[in-house]
């Protein structure tokens, strides 16, 4: 009688942590899914949500997540393509409304703008090809643009952190000792600028380096209202 007792305690007992560990992995593939959502929208691409180790089903109790990795490698700031993006939002509030989905207490991202992105963006931004090149330097921190068919022409900017926005500067821009035409160089400014300028969930620039393959840039934010679900786009009713 007493091993029948125990075999139903355990059998009780399997039944009940089988099914935790069922709703709790149904709880996290929803919650990953919405956030998905949510932050796709601020990033314009695909992202890898990442959760913290809090079980699930206890933060449906609270609706408060610790924190919420974000991993993206083709995302989109103004007219910028290719940057490659791993942000990490930390107290997390989940509380739809007409006007919100929630609330973020802080944030921070590592953003890589490799030279390929630059081009691929120049070309997209500037007609008729002029920017045939994209060469990023370390040591002075500056992006050398080749124009024009073999790059006879050159255009050296300086990107640079100025309190909370980043500024681009003209260093030099010459054909043959011959000052490049001024739309042009304002363009090729412009492009860099409104790349380096739209930040996700309220962030903004805290650094700034120019790298041999590229731009390195860091982010960091406070406390920012996520706006609700965009229509046609799954709740994240888990956790509300």
């Amino acid at each position: 009688m007493r091993n029948k007792a125990v075999l139903i305690s355990t059998l009780v007992v399997a039944a009940l942590v089988a099914a935790l560990i069922a709703g709790e992995v149904i709880a996290r593939h929803t919650a990953k899914k919405c956030m998905s959502q949510q932050f796709e929208s601020q990033l314009g691409t695909q992202v890898d949500i990442g959760l913290s180790v809090k079980p699930m089903l206890l933060q449906l109790i609270d609706k408060k997540v610790p924190y919420v990795t974000v991993d993206s490698d083709d995302s989109a700031f103004g007219p910028a393509k290719d940057m490659e993006v791993h942000a990490r939002v930390n107290d997390v509030v989940v509380s739809e409304s007409a006007q919100s989905s929630g609330t973020i207490g802080s944030s921070s991202a590592d953003i890589e703008w490799p030279t390929a992105g630059i081009q691929t963006t120049m070309s997209e931004q500037l007609m008729g090809g002029l920017i045939s090149g994209v060469r990023s330097s370390e040591s002075d921190g500056t992006l050398l643009f080749a124009v024009g068919p073999g790059g006879l022409a050159t255009l050296t900017v300086k990107p640079r952190i100025v309190g909370d926005v980043v500024q681009v500067d003209t260093m030099q821009a010459q054909v043959l000792g011959i000052g490049l035409p001024t739309d042009l160089v304002d363009g090729v400014v412009k492009v860099i600028s409104d790349s380096l300028q739209a930040y996700p969930l309220g962030m903004k620039p805290k650094s700034l380096e120019v790298t041999d393959e590229g731009i390195h840039m860091s982010l960091a934010g406070e406390k920012f209202v996520m706006p609700p679900p965009q229509s046609g786009a799954d709740s994240c009713g888990v956790l509300s």
